[in-house]
């Protein structure tokens, strides 16, 4: 079971102290690593957290790429680290290769700030194995940047190989098939754009964030 999880500050990173509330809530523990570090340390988990890096310059996630940092989430990815990217983290995940597709302007060039509905997808991910196919979570989103698109040959990829891990129940804005999130091909690195660290506790709307860290822990 991963307790120790390094949680990845970049320039602009605004989500980072949610995750390690989380993480402790549910007794893990949590470090923050800063972008410019080698080395995740003693890391049993990774979490890439939401926020601007580097004020989402250029487009989200594309000079984060190439932080020190991402060396090493590389390499933990690699050798099967248990890896998940919320928001602007997925941004990063898919700008630095380690997940398909890429992340555009909402639908409506509106920023989305509410309550959503997700459908849980496949169990086989290291963010839903506590879950159950079908299942149907509240989880807030806040993005401007969270209409996942892909190449055709890459959502056939996807769909056949049980890699949309969750789906919206009613799409906010404009991803294709519906997709909140995805994994990798050896399933340990989780991209999605809502975000579960927000959905820990009942005073802010829901707890079923708490399921999917648990997973995750």
């Amino acid at each position: 079971m991963a307790r120790h999880v390094a949680v990845i500050r970049f320039p602009g990173t605004n989500c980072e102290f949610d995750v390690v509330e989380a993480v402790e809530s549910l007794g893990g523990t949590a470090e923050i690593v800063f972008h410019d570090q080698t080395s995740l340390g003693a890391a049993d988990a990774v979490v890439v957290a939401g926020g601007f890096a580097h004020g989402d310059y250029l487009r989200p996630g594309a000079i984060a790429r190439f932080s020190p940092v991402m060396d090493a989430v590389g390499v933990f990815a690699a050798a099967g680290g248990p890896v998940v990217g919320i928001c602007n983290g997925f941004q990063v995940l898919t700008e630095a290769g380690l997940l398909p597709g890429a992340l555009q302007k909402n639908a409506g060039l509106k920023f989305r700030c509410e309550m959503s509905e997700l459908r849980v997808e496949t169990t086989d991910s290291v963010l839903t194995s506590a879950s159950s196919v079908g299942r149907v979570v509240r989880i807030p989103i806040n993005h401007f940047e969270g209409n996942y698109t892909c190449s055709d040959e890459t959502l056939a990829e996807l769909r056949g190989e049980d890699r949309i891990v969750f789906r919206y129940v009613d799409n906010p804005n404009g991803s294709v098939d519906d997709i909140a999130g995805v994994c990798s091909a050896g399933r340990n690195v989780v991209g999605l754009m809502p975000h579960p660290e927000r959905a820990c506790h009942e005073l802010l709307g829901s707890t079923d964030g708490r399921e999917l860290l648990a997973s995750f822990l």
